[in-house]
């Protein structure tokens, strides 16, 4: 059986990230863990207005559906955290 945090790693993966690219943005894995995730929105979501909107309606509930415990950061802007891991990348 797969752990929580393979499960996470997999829905920001298979989902969440071709859902970013989709709209223009990029999305990067900053860390993980059983208990935590901490991801960050790039491309067209650096500074994004509606990064609020994608981050409490899209992406956390998407997460806690498959680990609902699990504390959830999400950053923004076009400054890459240390260890930023590319999920998928907007085309230019």
């Amino acid at each position: 059986m797969a752990s929580q945090k393979e499960v996470v790693e997999a829905v920001v993966r298979d989902v969440l990230g071709p859902l970013v690219k989709a709209d223009g943005g990029s999305l990067y894995l900053i860390s993980a863990s059983d208990n935590a995730v901490q991801l960050h929105l790039a491309g067209q979501f650096a500074g994004c207005p509606g990064n609020t909107l994608v981050t409490r309606r899209l992406l956390e509930p998407a997460i806690h559906k498959v680990a609902p415990d699990i504390v959830v950061t999400i950053t923004h802007g076009a400054l890459l955290p240390k260890n930023a891991e590319v999920i998928a990348a907007a085309t230019p």
